[in-house]
């Protein structure tokens, strides 16, 4: 049986680690903040009480943490992964982090014998959840291949992008797509709003035209019903911003859209609405319409 250390248990590692616990995997979970295993550990997996330990007793190390600050801690610090990795072992990545951080960790887990994807996914909460994430991977075709038994086990789909780095900068440019896309659907809602249109009405126009999107789909129904309950967190939006800003300049990319979607989010940061749902930026809206939308 192949046993997986599995490092992140937010919104997203939760759902993923309980997926592979119920395609038959054995887990060791590990998170920063101490209570977040618990339901994992009614359902069979067990506790590892380090980043360390977790990859001590793992054949595959998954890791889905926040940010790149936090990536560098669970794989560099004294009990941390690349402390306890054994020759042979795979790593896979699937946060959201910068192109270079994502080749320096593979070049790291290659020094220790070990193979490294960064493989972050779309789908937000409900895929996670439902195992219907797609992983868009970067690194060695043949340590894809391998494993793709613990990749179908938390999501239907896996799209090869390329090297290492090409995962990250896949999710990058996927991202930036997302959150100008949420920004647009808000946007034009608090036209409509402002308008004194019906927004059920304006809604199932959008959905049904050439303004239909994935975003439209998944939060145009939140935000008429101001249910902001995270599936991603406005917080995370703007940092994959960021991160998408970053990559762009270095890039020599010129990106108006991003640099105003980013600006937009970081009004929302502002107001207080990080740890909700990204769809939260409509709240920002309303104030400087004076209205509901």
């Amino acid at each position: 049986m192949t046993t997986i250390g599995f490092i992140g248990l937010g919104t997203m590692g939760s759902p993923m680690a309980a997926n592979l616990l119920r395609k038959g995997f054995a887990v060791a979970v590990y998170n920063r903040t101490p209570g977040k295993a618990d339901e994992l550990l009614k359902l069979g997996a067990s506790a590892a009480s380090s980043p360390l330990e977790a990859a001590a007793q793992a054949d595959v190390v998954v890791t889905i943490i926040s940010n790149d600050s936090a990536v560098e801690e669970v794989y560099y610090n004294e009990q941390g992964i690349l402390a306890g990795l054994k020759p042979g072992r795979t790593v896979i990545d699937s946060s959201t982090i910068s192109p270079a951080l994502a080749k320096r960790l593979a070049a790291d887990v290659a020094a220790r014998g070990g193979s490294f994807l960064d493989a972050p996914v779309t789908g937000s909460k409900d895929g996670a959840i439902a195992g219907t994430l797609l992983f868009m991977v970067g690194g060695s075709k043949e340590t894809v291949e391998a494993n793709r038994d613990v990749f179908l086990a938390m999501g239907r789909e896996i799209v090869h992008m390329g090297e290492n780095g090409s995962g990250a900068t896949a999710k990058l440019g996927h991202n930036a797509i997302v959150g100008i896309n949420a920004a647009a659907l808000i946007e034009g809602m608090a036209i409509a709003a402002k308008g004194g249109l019906d927004m059920p009405s304006f809604l199932r126009v959008v959905q049904g035209g050439g303004a239909a999107s994935k975003q439209a789909d998944l939060k145009g129904s939140k935000i008429l019903a101001g249910d902001y309950s995270v599936q991603f967190s406005l917080a995370l939006m703007l940092k994959d911003l960021k991160l998408g800003s970053v990559l762009s300049d270095g890039l020599g990319v010129p990106t108006p859209m991003l640099e105003a979607a980013k600006s937009l989010f970081q009004a929302g940061q502002a107001k207080g609405y990080g740890e909700e749902d990204l769809a939260a930026l409509a709240r920002v809206y309303e104030e400087w319409i004076g209205r509901r939308i």
